[in-house]
């Protein structure tokens, strides 16, 4: 499952892109990290990007544990039902 945010691995590795950070929001990091070694890492340079990456990494993160909740939801109603 590919989305608009994730890169592919060819990409990935062109970048350099260490295999910690090869997530979901993998596409947007690229752009991001260009920015970050033009600008030498200055934290009012690349705003946009680095604004849209966190967005994206926080957007993954409720997903991920709407999912965990709904499983454990799950769980127990299977749970109970057993009983």
């Amino acid at each position: 499952m590919t989305s608009s945010t994730t890169a592919s691995q060819g990409e990935l590795e062109a970048a350099r892109v260490p295999l910690g950070w090869r997530d979901q929001c993998s596409a947007l990091l690229i752009p991001l990290n260009v920015c970050r070694h033009k600008t030498l890492y200055m934290p009012w340079k690349c705003e946009d990007e680095r604004h849209g990456y966190e967005k994206c990494q926080y957007d993954d993160y409720m997903r991920r544990m709407k999912q965990l909740a709904r499983q454990k939801k799950a769980a127990a109603e299977a749970a109970a039902d057993d009983e």
